[in-house]
């Protein structure tokens, strides 16, 4: 179960080439803007493989049979009893940051914009709730948040989040017993707070609003927010215009 990304595909791949069975994949609806890379759903169909929605996998769970895993990489609902209990080995959910410092949404956008000096990403056992269930493996690496963008998080995370799950995998295709550690607390960011945190303020500093900036600039996703004439725009800098424009050449569109 899995968005469409790079790290999802690759994930998917994995599998099938260690030689797991995979009877179902859940996988979003096909986006016409997202890379043929990307899409988990066209990784699917390339190996014959069923895709079916969340809906289907539940009303189908009796004719599964055994079962090993469940595995949501990235997926963006809840996981709810009984696929949480099906799995012997357990159902496991891959989350691009660490945990349990952050849940839920937002996580690349407030460690650069608090300054955090480490990042990662997790591995957990899915419980009824978001991002709380026992660890299984949580890989944290250095950043630097003066020079990170949400984005280029974003990258670094996917490939650790891809590596990750190749290891979680591989111990329990070796038949090793997974590791299950509570959490303890942690801190979750609502969708109301998120967007609190994107808005630029009045009274921000130079170097707070470049750090506001940096810490929201995901394309195609909205960045730091501004309302001008009662419309909502993105606000960017200098330095991530460069780096469009560094864009646009390369992908050929110049005057």
């Amino acid at each position: 179960m899995g968005k469409s990304k790079r790290s999802a595909v690759g994930a998917l791949e994995h599998l099938l080439e260690r030689g797991w069975e995979v009877p179902a994949v859940v996988a979003p609806a096909p986006d016409p803007s997202a890379a043929p890379e990307q899409r988990l759903d066209l990784a699917a169909e390339r190996h014959g493989l069923a895709l079916v929605t969340d809906d289907d996998l539940y009303a189908s769970i009796g004719e599964l049979g055994e079962v090993d895993l469940v595995l949501s990489f990235l997926f963006w609902k809840r996981i709810r009893r009984p696929l949480i209990e099906l799995p012997r080995l357990g159902c496991i959910n891959f989350h691009p940051a660490p945990l349990p410092d952050m849940r839920g949404i937002g996580g690349y956008n407030v460690a650069i914009l608090e300054g955090w000096d480490q990042w990662g990403v997790s591995a957990h056992q899915v419980d009824e709730e978001f991002d709380t269930g026992d660890l299984v493996q949580v890989d944290r690496f250095p950043i630097d948040p003066d020079r990170e963008t949400a984005f280029s998080l974003a990258l670094q995370s996917q490939e650790r989040l891809l590596a990750t799950f190749r290891s979680v995998v591989d111990r329990a295709l070796a038949g090793e017993e997974l590791p299950r550690t509570p959490q303890g607390d942690g801190r979750y960011v609502t969708r109301a707070e998120f967007e609190e945190l994107r808005r630029v303020r009045p009274d921000d500093t130079p170097e707070r609003l470049a750090r506001r900036i940096r810490a929201f600039w995901h394309p195609p996703y909205d960045g730091a927010t501004l309302e001008v004439a009662g419309q909502v725009v993105t606000v960017m800098d200098a330095g991530l215009l460069q780096e469009t424009a560094a864009a646009y050449r390369n992908a050929g569109l110049f005057p």
